[in-house]
């Protein structure tokens, strides 16, 4: 059978006609073959009415307030009918049902197709006010600019083209895991497929064409993408800038292609094509090449303005009266359209019940493993689990990145919750575990590595930083802490993947980012690798907990707050070189944000520092109190801005003491942005870094203890003398003469 298909006509004689509802292609022979439900008890003409009246409340609901995008909603009409009333499994009266297929809208400015979709479909939340809130001054609106995901019947927020699509691979792979590590003959509890609709503009993502590439060499059968193919994007024409063949492209990436040659009308067609998606003897994600009309019936149809403005009121005029509705009538929805969807909502609780009853059964049969089933779907972990964190740690200098792994190895052995993933550094990141397996098609044989299984939960993503964190935002939202997912790389390279951290980080997604190499400390990588400016954007992220610890108790206190955080993300931040285990921390002030690890009651100064750098005040503090005049020094770990600033206005005070006209200096060798809250000076850089070995490099810009202790010290002369005021923020470090 040929890879590239053409469902919805058949060509005979080189003459077009249409095929049935619910046809397929095997070895060349259109045949029958049975789909969700059984359409063809509607007439054609009341599928062209649905389509008609989709098209047209787009249209008013666009006008309504002058805003929205109109054109791709109105061109994807009759997928929306194929994928909604006739193709997905799901249950608009209870929404979260754990085994519903997932539908990702990637191109998500298209978002009234979704929301119209909701609403005819029986979706409770989305009523009549609601659809009208769109582009409304209303503030509890569930109908927003994209799709977001705390609305019923929305899996992710979309906004970022191409996130969706690395979304839906995420949501794609927890279910082959899930299916892997739980179904047994007979008891398929977890058979959910995901279906995910993108644009032309998707396509052109790096992020969407690496989701493109890793699902196809991870064989996601169970993933089927449908792709608005209507040649606009804002600027014009898609071959303006785009003019590959899309099929071979994906294709070569080891998906199987199917084309619908017209997306506009022939819903027969499009289900027919979708029907492919549930082919047990399928080996590939497939791709539904589906040609439209953006705008379609409109008098810009086809053409870039209808992609981002309304049609204007003649123009939905014109078409209403060309469909044979009224046109001084709006948002007209006929009674045989709310029927043609009226058996949607008891067909989903039948698919519930059945589901459950499955369940029932399963528990009965296999009662260890449908126990630990059942505490996945609610999100649970043993209440015992910290259990697995040593209570103490080597005395040796230890890389932090390395402490990670004296701190979870356990944990990741015993707890299947997490999936952890690297990009292309297992070596480096150290978050591997005994006996660990690989996710991978178990059919895959590679010449170096393990053979993996879809029950591995080592992910390797390759060198694709972007869509690791993109697919981990996907797998956390499959379902509330089913699967907490792990990613790690070099600190630098969280720049790349920076969109889809912000993603996540917005919707309250708990993913734990392991950021290694993360200070000038790398050394002999040089400038690129040295993450001077990162830590700036990651504390500024709103719901993101960005912690640095110092040494292996702190990493003990990151993972504990990391792990007990739901409502967001965490980047554990670590060091590449080896850092004294310096026997003052505590695991427990991480969660604090900032504690007190050196106490002086008539103190001359705070130094406050973090990370691979808090050795240097505990040193600073000793030196400084030996100096002629001796400066009594309190030192403070600051591992995390955003728990810090959580805690009470006491505690805040009882950490930095600057109410009592102690000044407080920071020490890290990042920029000072953010510094400014909580200290009077700083020791910071004010360039990129160097390419010098780690040794060297610190005291090239200026951190040698030497250096910093005269700094601090005329520093809390100008303090106490008031040549330095409170609220003028010193930098105590200029960068070396003549780096740029």
């Amino acid at each position: 059978m040929a890879e590239v298909q053409t469902f919805g006509h058949a060509q005979t004689n080189g003459h077009v006609k249409s095929t049935a509802y619910g046809e397929n292609v095997a070895n060349g022979v259109i045949k029958a073959t049975k789909i969700a439900t059984a359409p063809g008890a509607e007439s054609k003409e009341d599928v062209q009415l649905v389509l008609k009246t989709f098209r047209l409340m787009v249209g008013d609901l666009c006008q309504q307030f002058n805003m929205g995008h109109p054109g791709s909603a109105m061109g994807m009409a009759a997928l929306g009918v194929a994928l909604w009333k006739y193709t997905m499994r799901y249950a608009p009266h209870t929404p979260n049902w754990f085994n519903r297929d997932r539908f990702v809208l990637s191109n998500g400015h298209a978002c009234l197709f979704q929301y119209l979709n909701l609403y005819f479909s029986g979706y409770k939340s989305m009523t009549w006010e609601q659809l009208l809130s769109y582009h409304s001054e209303r503030p509890d609106s569930l109908c927003p600019g994209h799709p977001e995901i705390e609305h019923d019947g929305v899996e992710l927020t979309t906004g970022p083209l191409g996130q969706g699509i690395a979304n839906a691979v995420g949501l794609a792979i927890a279910t082959k895991h899930l299916a892997a590590t739980y179904n047994k003959p007979g008891y398929d509890v977890v058979s959910n497929h995901t279906w995910c609709i993108i644009g032309d503009a998707c396509l052109q993502e790096g992020v969407g064409c690496e989701a493109i590439s890793y699902a196809g060499h991870l064989q996601l059968n169970n993933l089927t993408v449908l792709y608005d193919n209507n040649q606009i994007s804002c600027d014009g024409s898609v071959d303006l800038t785009n003019t590959e063949n899309i099929n071979s492209k994906v294709r070569a990436c080891g998906w199987e292609v199917i084309d619908v040659m017209d997306g506009v009308n022939d819903v027969e067609g499009i289900v027919a094509a979708m029907s492919k998606a549930r082919d047990p003897n399928r080996t590939k994600p497939l791709f539904v090449n589906i040609r439209s009309i953006i705008g379609v019936g409109s008098a810009v149809a086809g053409q870039a303005q209808s992609h981002g403005a309304p049609l204007g009121v003649d123009n939905v005029a014109t078409m209403k009266r060309a469909y044979g509705f009224d046109e001084n009538e709006k948002f007209v929805v006929p009674e045989q359209v709310r029927k043609f969807y009226s058996d949607i909502p008891a067909r989903g609780e039948q698919l519930v019940q059945e589901w459950h009853d499955l369940v029932a059964k399963y528990k009965q049969e296999y009662p260890e493993l449908g126990e630990e089933f059942q505490g996945r779907v609610e999100g649970r972990l043993p209440s015992d689990w910290t259990k697995h964190i040593p209570s103490s740690f080597p005395a040796q200098d230890t890389p932090t990145r390395k402490s990670n792994n004296l701190v979870m190895k356990d944990i990741l052995e015993q707890i299947k919750t997490f999936m952890v993933g690297t990009a292309d550094l297992t070596p480096s990141v150290n978050l591997t575990y005994k006996d660990y397996e690989v996710f991978n098609p178990p059919t895959l044989k590679p010449t170096s590595g393990k053979v993996g299984s879809y029950a591995g939960r080592y992910i390797h993503y390759g060198i694709r930083e972007h869509v690791m964190a993109a697919i981990a935002n996907g797998l956390a939202a499959f379902n509330p802490q089913t699967i907490i997912p792990i990613t790690s790389t070099f600190f630098m390279f969280y720049l790349y993947a920076a969109p889809a951290v912000r993603m996540g980080a917005l919707q309250h997604l708990q993913v734990i980012h392991v950021a290694t190499h993360d200070s000038i400390g790398a050394g002999e990588d040089g400038p690129t690798h040295q993450p001077v400016e990162l830590a700036a954007l990651y504390r500024a992220m709103p719901n993101m907990h960005y912690i640095r610890p110092a040494d292996s108790e702190e990493v003990a206190g990151a993972w504990e707050a990391a792990v007990n955080y739901k409502t967001g993300p965490t980047m554990i931040s670590v060091s590449r070189h080896a850092l004294p285990q310096l026997g003052i921390t505590k695991r427990s002030g991480v969660s604090k944000g900032a504690y007190v690890i050196k106490e002086e009651e008539k103190a001359d100064v705070t130094l406050i520092s973090v990370g691979a750098e808090l050795h240097f005040a505990v040193k600073l503090a000793e030196d400084l109190a030996k100096a002629d005049p001796p400066v009594k020094a309190r030192v403070v770990s600051f591992p995390s801005f955003v728990l810090f600033k959580e805690q009470s206005k006491e505690y805040q005070r009882s950490v930095l003491r600057r109410h009592e006209g102690i000044p407080a200096v920071a020490i890290e060798p990042y920029v000072s942005l953010g510094w400014e809250r909580f200290a009077d000076a700083g020791l910071h850089m004010s360039s990129y870094g160097h390419s010098l070995p780690g040794k060297y490099i610190y005291n090239y810009f200026g951190f040698s203890i030497e250096n910093m202790a005269l700094k601090i010290r005329s520093f809390v002369s100008d303090f106490k003398s008031g040549v330095v005021g409170r609220g003028e923020y010193v930098e105590l470090l200029q960068k070396p003469a003549g780096h740029s």
